[in-house]
């Protein structure tokens, strides 16, 4: 049974610090294509080879020149179109650093500047030579603050509509240079313009004139959406993009940028009605976003449930026992196995009632013993539910050569959390109550025993990164668990002060614990280094 969009692809983003080695694309590309997906989006922001731009991809595990003609033979030979997905306005912040290109503000480049158009020209130059396609994707989504910063100095005020329009044509210029046909973009920045600085229309209207004539001929808007569950408002979405274009591209997304682990199911809630949505619209092309938010820790191997749900929902099969007979045929592993990689973001049951998903398993990890505000989260008795996790997870992994590594980091990250998840919370719980005896009991054993447990997690998730990906990048993860266990030998050394009486406090668990974004007992999502590692300041601007 075909799908029915003319193309049908995955968007895999290799720009958060995990960049796929060839190699694996070269066993993950043949799964995609057996499913029915053919063309994949290579979202690259500076991870990506340019002559005479030495800064750029500096030291973040770029692909050189031979790399990407490599991973475009060989998708070419089994009939998948690679089609490069990058950045010519925002989300450019790690080229910005080096201060080799103008800055606009925050992570924007300088528009209306002949250097910005000359970087623009090297990446496009270099990305014809190495991929055959005439197909190009050129981001420009997310540039809330576009012409707010050094551009409002240099030119004085002027609506972001028109510096937008003036910049694109710039770009599509430079793109017919090179012979690019399709020249893509994501359409967010357009539809905020008369939304109220929203995305998502709420209901139908007319989009002003203004906006529609702001879209060059032949620019293809995208038409994001990875969060709504009713059909009903992707219709209405997709009714505005009919305004604007006929010739509209639709980007689901499967959630692979929530942490450690995949949220298959809640991809699963946004995109079966999302794909209906597109197929009644007759929308005739799509592909869905696999991004990498925050680091990338998890496998984009993880999504394969997903992926091949939302493959069969383009078929227009729904049919879960169907899907799931199909999926151990392509995989060896059955349906439900596989999907217990979403379960520790799960811990509590209570995925369905969220608006939006939760990832416990990785703020929790990463959780202070003494300044953890997450722990109000905490439910209680978590630990005992993810060892037994760990233990189901461990079980799949025995059972399956090719992705048993996935489900072995899975089982070691639960391990950890077994322990790590409730340890803040008992031990402001311990100290509140004056029980020092508890505390000396959590000091001499949970302590020591969660160190073991994060430095074996390390030790499994680096394995599995290495096995996936360049080396590039995992230094972060060196670093956030590394500064975890850190804290642990720190916050239990001060613990022992206390019991001992060499210290008379611990100011930090004195403190009362207050809702998180109005959440109590409840599992969040937070997935933003900046905060969930610390409530004090990572760094400071000179």
């Amino acid at each position: 049974m075909a799908n029915k969009f003319k193309n049908f692809g995955v968007m895999i983003d290799v720009s958060r610090n995990a960049v796929i080695k060839v190699d694996t694309f070269k066993w993950y590309l043949p799964i995609l294509k057996k499913m029915g997906y053919n063309c994949v989006f290579l979202y690259a922001e500076d991870t990506y080879s340019v002559e005479g731009e030495p800064y750029f991809g500096y030291m973040r595990g770029r692909y050189t020149a031979e790399e990407m003609r490599e991973l475009d033979e060989f998708a070419s030979g089994i009939g998948v179109e690679i089609i490069p997905c990058i950045q010519t306005l925002a989300h450019v912040n790690a080229t910005l650093r080096w201060q080799q290109i103008p800055i606009d503000t925050d992570d924007i480049m300088l528009v209306d500047d002949e250097r910005t158009y000359e970087l623009i020209d090297h990446m496009f130059a270099s990305l014809s030579k190495n991929f055959k396609t005439r197909k190009i994707h050129v981001g420009m989504d997310e540039a809330y603050m576009l012409g707010r910063g050094k551009h409002l100095d240099i030119h004085g005020y002027q609506p972001i509509s028109e510096i937008i329009k003036r910049h694109l044509d710039r770009v599509c210029e430079i793109a017919q240079k090179y012979g690019y046909e399709d020249v893509m973009l994501w359409s967010d920045m357009y539809l905020r313009a008369f939304n109220g600085g929203d995305y998502f229309l709420r209901d139908y209207m007319k989009v002003p004139k203004e906006v529609i004539d702001a879209v060059p001929d032949g620019v293809i808007p995208v038409y994001w959406d990875y969060y709504h569950k009713n059909e009903r408002d992707y219709d209405v979405n997709f009714d505005a993009h009919k305004q604007m274009s006929n010739n509209t591209w639709f980007a689901g997304g499967a959630w692979s940028w929530g942490g450690f682990m995949p949220h298959n199911n809640y991809s699963l809630m946004t995109m079966k009605p999302g794909i209906r949505s597109a197929i009644k619209n007759k929308v005739k092309n799509a592909f869905i976003t696999m991004w990498g938010d925050d680091g990338a820790e998890c496998s984009k191997a993880a999504m394969l449930p997903s992926l091949f749900a939302i493959s069969e929902f383009a078929k227009g099969n729904e049919d879960m026992d169907i899907i799931k007979t199909k999926f151990k045929r392509l995989t060896g592993i059955s349906y439900d196995d596989f999907m217990l990689l979403d379960a520790p973001n799960d811990v509590n049951g209570a995925s369905g009632e969220y608006s939006e998903p939760v990832n416990p398993s990785k703020y929790m990890l990463y959780s202070d013993y003494f300044n953890g505000f997450l722990d109000v989260t905490v439910v209680g008795g978590e630990g005992e539910k993810y060892r037994e996790l760990a233990g189901k997870l461990s079980a799949v992994a025995a059972k399956s050569r090719k992705f048993g590594y996935l489900f072995k980091t899975a089982a070691r990250l639960c391990e950890a959390l077994s322990v790590k998840f409730e340890l803040g919370y008992k031990t402001r719980a311990a100290y509140k109550a004056g029980d020092k005896d508890e505390l000396r009991r959590l000091a001499e054993n949970d302590y020591k025993e969660v160190e073991k447990l994060i430095k074996a997690y390390h030790r499994t998730f680096e394995e599995q990164w290495f096995y996936e990906n360049k080396p590039c990048g995992f230094d972060v993860q060196d670093i956030r668990l590394g500064a975890t266990i850190q804290r642990t030998i720190s916050c239990r050394r001060r613990l022992l002060d206390y019991v001992n009486g060499r210290i008379d406090s611990i100011p930090e668990l004195e403190e009362d614990l207050l809702p998180y974004r109005n959440v109590e007992k409840k599992s969040t999502y937070c997935n933003d280094g900046r905060y969930y590692l610390t409530t004090n300041s990572l760094c400071f601007l000179t």
